[in-house]
């Protein structure tokens, strides 16, 4: 077959491979047998080089919260690209822009911008360290917090790697990570107040804070219990450590937060995705005396922190028209068409049959290929013979027209409504009864 025979992506895909490792940059958006190619999006609708459109539940794996080309943040960036990208100077948008932010949450005291959620962890961590002059971090088994080595630690670890349940190993994910690494992250249980306290006990003169997500997507996308919550906030209040809280994906469940769902008040937090409209971003806020680490100008300062491309204006600008229109009534609704899916899901179940269950919350659900919801990472641990149905599942939906996360979640987006999610249902139904006939 000549290039000529091949249609636009594979034949893209073909010049890719000499230049990129596995043709791709990241390598989410692989695909057999090649990945397919955007040519543009339209509110919920991605459409590919070759035509084809499909309703977006992926959504750029949450950064888009209205979906695309929303008419408002073209404006703001356009106008913002004709006065310049980036300047060695600071600008108003990321007064107006910080002043939004802080105004969504009141624990929001201070806030500093960078340019991604890994760099907004990677940065909390850092900031946690210098405030409290301790190495060590703990973090909840399995789950993801970017790319930096410090929360790479026990990202993905398996039944083989990760230890016993009262002392879970410290795993690495890419090969060659430092064991110095390895020794400063502590690994906690989900959802397991005894276990984690009495791990975090064993090292509490050395923990500069406690890392949590609310609902980490890949401990299962189940809420935490507020239980577990409250224990955590408590251990770190009572010693000296700083409780931070990854929000990069959370953050759009409530206006400030799903941390104001459990009443919660971190040290800081960690937001990205989403608050920048499509365009890279990350942000870093918290308590005014923790932030003031970072203040060359405070008598705390003992971490210098910079960045070329932090609050940019063109980030800034984006992020400010999405968050103007991501209001509360935007969220309620967003929330309500999550929910609306997710009992959509659950009827589909008992209909069908089939071995599923699905979690979530917000504007966003996963589908598990599972009995009941997973508690923990080791329960939400896929075997082979369900990361198989899950495939049939996710192809299914794909060639029904809807583009999922590979976990087969969802991501709302304000452009959908009850057409939308009610079309997602009836195909997921109709991928639970090919599932099931496979028995």
């Amino acid at each position: 077959m000549t290039t000529t025979d091949l249609t636009r992506s594979a034949a893209l895909y073909e010049r890719a491979q000499d230049v990129l490792p596995g043709g791709v940059s990241r390598n989410t958006v692989l695909r057999d047998p090649h990945p397919l190619y955007a040519d543009h999006g339209d509110g919920c609708r991605l459409i590919d080089l070759e035509g084809v459109s499909r309703i977006d539940f992926s959504n750029n794996m949450c950064s888009l919260i209205h979906g695309h080309a929303h008419p408002a943040i073209v404006r703001a960036v356009t106008d913002q690209v004709a006065r310049g990208s980036a300047f060695m100077m600071a600008t108003e948008s990321e007064v107006v822009f910080a002043e939004h932010l802080c105004a969504r949450n009141d624990h929001f005291e201070k806030l500093r911008f960078v340019n991604s959620g890994t760099e907004a962890l990677m940065v909390s961590l850092k900031t946690a360290r210098a405030f409290t002059g301790r190495p060590k971090v703990a973090k909840v088994e399995g789950a993801y917090h970017g790319g930096y080595d410090y929360a790479e630690v026990s990202q993905a670890p398996k039944p083989e790697t990760w230890g016993d349940a009262d002392a879970p190993a410290s795993v690495p994910l890419v090969r060659g990570m430092s064991q110095s690494a390895l020794e400063d992250v502590v690994i906690i249980p989900f959802n397991d107040i005894d276990r984690a306290i009495a791990i975090l006990d064993r090292h509490k003169g050395d923990l500069a804070c406690v890392l949590l997500d609310l609902m980490p997507h890949r401990v299962g996308l189940n809420p935490a219990d507020r239980a577990f919550v409250d224990a955590m906030r408590d251990w770190t209040a009572r010693n000296g450590a700083l409780l931070v809280l990854d929000e990069v994906i959370t953050f759009r469940s409530e206006f400030g937060g799903l941390q104001n769902l459990y009443e919660l008040t971190p040290d800081l937090t960690a937001l990205g995705k989403m608050i920048g409209g499509g365009f890279p971003v990350g942000a870093v806020t918290g308590r005014a005396d923790v932030m003031d680490v970072m203040n060359p100008k405070s008598s705390n300062f003992v971490y210098p922190h910079s960045g070329t491309f932090s609050a940019n204006p063109i980030s800034t600008a984006a992020g400010l028209a999405a968050m103007e229109h991501f209001d509360r009534p935007a969220i309620e609704r967003l929330n309500g068409l999550a929910e609306r899916a997710m009992n959509g899901v659950r009827n589909a179940i008992q209909r069908t049959g089939v071995r599923a269950c699905v979690t979530g919350g917000g504007s966003l659900f996963r589908v598990h290929m599972k009995d009941r919801p997973p508690h923990n990472f080791r329960e939400a641990y896929t075997t082979p013979q369900e990361n198989a149905r899950l495939k049939v599942l996710l192809d299914h939906l794909f060639d029904a027209g809807f583009v999922m996360v590979n976990t087969c979640t969802a991501v709302l987006s304000t452009p959908m409504t009850e057409t939308e999610i009610d079309a997602l249902v009836g195909a997921i139904e109709t991928g639970f009864e090919t599932i099931h006939a496979m028995a």
